[in-house]
C-alpha cells in the first residue's frame, strides 16, 4: 500500500549544487618508496611529517593541519611509476595563498635542480607543473583575486593557457 509521502510525484527542483564553501580535503597517493617521496614533498616542497608508519605510510601537511597529503606503499611498494596514459589521477594541485609563496616554492625547485614539466598563466591563476618521484603529476599554483579574473561580456570566466613569465615569478622572492 502506497503512502501519501511516497506516492506523490517528486516536486521539480533545481539540480543539486555543492555548497560554495566545499573544499577538497586531501589527496592520498600510492608511492613506491616513502623515503623517496618524502625527499620531494618534505625536503623540497616543505611539507611537515605529521605521522609516519615505517615504510608503509606517511601523512604530511602545511601549517600543522592533520594532513594535506597521504603517502602509502600498501599496493605499490617497489612497483612501477604512475601511468601517464589511461584513467587515473592527472595531477594533485597545491594552492599557495600569494604569488610570492608560489615563487618561493619555485625557487626551491630551481635550487634543487628539480625538473618541471611545464608552466602556464591561466588568467585566473599561475601554475608550475611537475611530477613527483613516482610520476604522479603535481601542480603548484596561486589564484589571482577574483576581481582580476578574465571575463567574457556575459560575465562567464574565460580561462586560457599562456606562457608564464618564470623570471618574473622568481623576482617575487
Amino acid at each position: 500500500m502506497a503512502t501519501e509521502a511516497n506516492s506523490a510525484a517528486p516536486a521539480a527542483s533545481a539540480p543539486y549544487e555543492a555548497p560554495a564553501q566545499t573544499r577538497i580535503g586531501h589527496v592520498h597517493l600510492q608511492v613506491t618508496d616513502i623515503d623517496k617521496a618524502l625527499g620531494f614533498y618534505r625536503d623540497i616542497l616543505g611539507f611537515q611529517v605529521m605521522q609516519r608508519f615505517g615504510n608503509q605510510a606517511a601523512f604530511i601537511s602545511a601549517g600543522g593541519y592533520h594532513h594535506h597529503i597521504g603517502l602509502n606503499t600498501w599496493n605499490s611498494l617497489g612497483g612501477p611509476p604512475a601511468r601517464k596514459h589511461g584513467a587515473g589521477l592527472y595531477h594533485a594541485a597545491i594552492i599557495y595563498a600569494t604569488r610570492a609563496e608560489l615563487a618561493g616554492a619555485f625557487r626551491q625547485l630551481v635550487a634543487a635542480s628539480y625538473p618541471i614539466t611545464g608552466s602556464a598563466d591561466h588568467g585566473v591563476s599561475e601554475a608550475i607543473y611537475l611530477d613527483d618521484p613516482d610520476g604522479n603529476g603535481v601542480e603548484l599554483y596561486w589564484d589571482r583575486p577574483r576581481a582580476q579574473w578574465p571575463l567574457a561580456p556575459d560575465g562567464e570566466v574565460q580561462m586560457y593557457t599562456r606562457a608564464l613569465d618564470l623570471n618574473g615569478l622568481l623576482a617575487e622572492v
